[in-house]
């Protein structure tokens, strides 16, 4: 296990291993000493003993240690873009966030519950009902923060037992609703782009990710602002998240080249300085590596500067897809170089009309 501080207690995870206990997808991912094979929490295949399992926060670690995937519960699919009948169970869960979409239900709707739920597995990863369940945890999460006592909280999210929605809330966010006023949360959404699926992440500070969701740094990202919030990541709504959404569909629409959605970056000291340099390149312009280190005031820096921002974790809004080489080729992107030179092009073609802003040609 090596990261510990990311994860919850070895008796924790070694009880919901034993249990399948579906509301720790995500969570962690189990591997089993005696086969070199890494598995989900959920997985059905024969329990290890406790001796012989190491637990990991993401995928990538579990592969650094030598393990192999799972075939039978592929710990490895992400990010594409969820299918219509996925899409149709998500509709239904916004209908009633707070309440419980049954087989019955989904029949009446011509969706069959099992194709549902084998389809919902292999594209997110987690069962239907963990969604759902982790749906319900974060409006129950958004009542407490506003205001609601807990008991108004755990009624409006669907919860018959105050005892089972405080375990459950706790579980999930490390403190029972009593503290979640102080201590917030992280509330994501995907967002289906020209260029693919993106992932947004927000609280109430601002915007804290927006990734594209096939990048596998999403593996070590996402993980790094639980701990570094120390809170956790569900699927929900916040007015962040609907402006980045709208200000998004703007820019890809050619209408908007400036972003206005407030940011809240993770990162070092020298990591913010760099991301604050980035903001301050113009639309459809570029800079190089050296113009930021020398606007950093460390003349030397253009490899610092390059993994600066290969760590950013708000793409387009932040935009390293503006730094190119002092020669004016294409370099260094980590949503891949067709996304960047796509980006580039897009803004040199509406640079006129979006926001009326005034934008002059040329890289330095």
């Amino acid at each position: 296990m090596k990261t510990a501080q990311l994860l919850p207690p070895f008796d924790t995870m070694y009880r919901a291993l034993l249990g399948r206990d579906s509301s720790f997808e995500g969570i962690f991912y189990v591997g089993v000493r005696t086969t070199g094979i890494f598995c989900r929490p959920t997985c059905s295949a024969k329990k290890p003993a406790r001796e012989n399992v190491d637990f990991f926060a993401t995928p990538t670690e579990a592969l650094h240690d030598g393990y192999r995937p799972c075939l039978r519960c592929h710990p490895m699919e992400n990010g594409t873009p969820a299918p219509p009948l996925l899409q149709r169970l998500q509709v239904e869960v916004e209908r009633a966030p707070g309440g419980r979409v049954t087989d019955k239900e989904l029949a009446a709707l011509s969706i069959d519950p099992s194709t549902a739920r084998r389809q919902f597995k292999r594209h997110y990863g987690m069962t239907f009902q963990a969604y759902h369940r982790a749906r319900r945890m974060g409006l129950a999460l958004a009542n407490v923060r506003r205001g609601a006592r807990v008991e108004e909280a755990r009624t409006e999210s669907g919860f018959a037992s105050e005892s089972g929605f405080r375990e459950a809330f706790t579980r999930i966010f490390g403190s029972p609703p009593s503290g979640a006023k102080e201590r917030g949360g992280l509330f994501a959404e995907r967002i289906e782009t020209p260029l693919g699926t993106m992932l947004a992440v927000a609280d109430d500070t601002g915007l804290r990710m927006l990734e594209f969701g096939d990048r596998r740094a999403l593996e070590r990202e996402l993980p790094l602002l639980r701990q570094r919030l120390r809170t956790n990541v569900v699927p929900g709504e916040h007015r962040h998240l609907e402006q980045t959404r709208r200000e998004l569909t703007e820019y890809f629409a050619g209408s908007r080249l400036r972003f206005t959605v407030p940011l809240a970056p993770v990162g070092s000291e020298f990591q913010l300085r760099a991301w604050k340099i980035l903001q301050s390149i113009p639309p459809a312009e570029t800079r190089s590596y050296l113009w930021m280190a020398q606007q950093l005031g460390i003349p030397g820096a253009m490899r610092a500067v390059g993994r600066a921002n290969g760590t950013n974790m708000i793409a387009v809004i932040i935009p390293c897809h503006r730094v190119i080489r002092a020669d004016g080729s294409l370099c260094g992107y980590g949503g891949g170089l067709w996304r960047k030179k796509w980006l580039l092009d897009h803004e040199q073609r509406h640079r006129g009309s979006a926001n009326g802003a005034k934008i002059t040609a040329g890289g330095k």
